[in-house]
């Protein structure tokens, strides 16, 4: 790719798309931001292919860091947006309150703990995490598009979802 190889790009973006959408839609939440986020995943990295170091990350680590900035690009510029809306909703409130409003609240609150509980694990633990549940990718799948053992990554998913099991002990509880 680094020497202007555009089916070294349709080939790296056959493999990695999938994982990198399903990042980016679990980070921005809108299908089609996270759709923009992934081409510019791409863009970037055809343009920056010749300072891909591989003994700093793989590839996949590469491209997943790419579009974890660019998706957090995408909500801050999104969030932004939110607050001129709210600032002008704020001037002139609305007479009247949504019923659902408390379900929305406390499924906010919850969706907060979960993504708190999924930050506090180490990033390697996260990585599996994110590409399973967020990816919908198998273990042995994640361990072709990482390069990571398949009994590693047995192994950390199973230490992930036990720290994640005793962070969210109480939003487990309530459910029951």
């Amino acid at each position: 790719m680094a020497a202007g190889d555009e089916a070294a790009l349709a080939a790296l973006y056959d493999r990695y798309a999938p994982v990198l959408l399903g990042l980016a839609r679990r980070v921005v939440g809108e299908p089609a931001d996270a759709e923009e986020v992934l081409q510019e995943v791409f863009i970037h990295a055809w343009s920056r292919a010749a300072r891909y170091d591989p003994a700093r990350s793989s590839v996949a680590t590469w491209l997943a860091l790419i579009a974890r900035s660019r998706a957090i690009d995408r909500l801050r510029s999104r969030k932004s947006a939110g607050r001129t809306v709210e600032a002008a909703r704020l001037e002139s409130p609305p007479g009247h309150e949504s019923p659902r409003a408390t379900g929305a609240v406390l499924a906010h609150e919850r969706r907060a703990r979960v993504a708190a509980a999924l930050g506090d694990l180490p990033p390697e633990q996260r990585q599996v995490i994110e590409l399973a549940y967020f990816g919908g990718l198998s273990q042995t799948e994640i361990a072709g598009a990482t390069g990571i053992p398949l009994g590693t990554v047995k192994t950390r998913t199973l230490l992930a979802m036990k720290k994640l099991r005793a962070a969210l002990a109480a939003e487990i509880e309530a459910l029951l």
